[in-house]
């Protein structure tokens, strides 16, 4: 008997085999673009954290095999890892949050920017969904701020992220750059998953913003500050985390250490206002039943 329910090969893992694209996501790129058309007279593309290569792989069928003058459509690639070569493809292995990586994309599109960023890129998942929502908004960002280097006023950017309770949030900073922000969930992508895509379109960055020169993931926000005199950088809200996975989770329950002390929950306070009062009372006679108690 043939697997049903449990079987994770679905139409759509199916159809990538029959079509020779190297993943499954592939069909999300193109099911956005009939949506959006953001493939629409587009010639010059990068595609973030492109390995394996589905989505490059929609590009070069889209935009380089039929183009006439091949030479004019610019495929950019980029992911710290390898992955094989696709026919009008330009790959560079490289780190996003590096502005040598945007120097480079520029240098390969002759000084000029891009039309069109893309980014399908997701972190490995810890299964702490809370996490997990976070890392890729960090992710989102740092894909984001390499795309306001790169990309030219009135282009579209392309981004994968998790939905969850900061989705508004990240919809309101994506706002302040950008005249039209939708969020999609295409029809491959499996209902189960948290996963969405916002499509950006109409890049219009703030008349003072400057694109930042350094990594706001990994460096102190005060050397963001000190990096510009724009105030709209100065906005931006530092978010650390205290601790990591390998400390206590917060959600679980854990067996005692033999060494443990007993102690009451709620400890004592060491000099109460009330202490006075409570002493004098040790002190004072009562009557009960009729019996006079001296309380001592």
């Amino acid at each position: 008997m043939g697997k049903t329910s449990k079987d994770k090969r679905d139409i759509f893992y199916r159809l990538a085999k029959e079509e020779g694209y190297r993943a499954r996501s592939a069909f999300k790129l193109i099911q956005i673009d009939e949506v959006f058309n953001i493939l629409d007279g587009v010639t010059r593309v990068v595609d973030l954290c492109a390995a394996p290569g589905s989505w490059s792989q929609v590009l070069s069928k889209k935009l380089w095999e039929p183009a006439k003058n091949k030479e004019d459509v610019k495929i950019i690639a980029i992911d710290l890892q390898p992955m094989s070569c696709l026919p009008g493809v330009t790959q560079i292995q490289g780190d996003i949050t590096k502005l040598e990586t945007a120097e480079t994309i520029i240098s390969h599109f002759d000084d000029k920017k891009a039309q069109l960023v893309i980014c399908d890129g997701a972190p490995d998942v810890t299964g702490l969904h809370d996490l997990d929502e976070y890392i890729q908004s960090q992710l989102l960002l740092a894909a984001l701020n390499i795309t306001t280097h790169i990309l030219m006023r009135n282009g579209t950017f392309v981004a994968k992220i998790f939905r969850g309770k900061d989705t508004s949030l990240l919809f309101s900073q994506l706002s302040i750059f950008f005249e039209k922000v939708s969020i999609a969930k295409p029809a491959s992508s499996r209902n189960s998953s948290i996963e969405a895509f916002v499509v950006c379109q109409n890049y219009q960055p703030p008349d003072n913003y400057i694109p930042q020169k350094i990594n706001p993931m990994a460096n102190d926000i005060t050397m963001i500050i000190e990096e510009t005199n724009s105030k709209t950088n100065r906005k931006i809200i530092p978010f650390i985390v205290c601790g990591d996975l390998r400390g206590y989770d917060s959600d679980m329950s854990y067996s005692l250490d033999s060494n443990y002390e007993q102690k009451e929950v709620v400890q004592k306070p060491t000099s109460p206002p009330y202490k006075e009062v409570l002493e004098k009372l040790k002190h004072i006679s009562i009557k009960h039943d009729g019996f006079s108690v001296d309380k001592k």
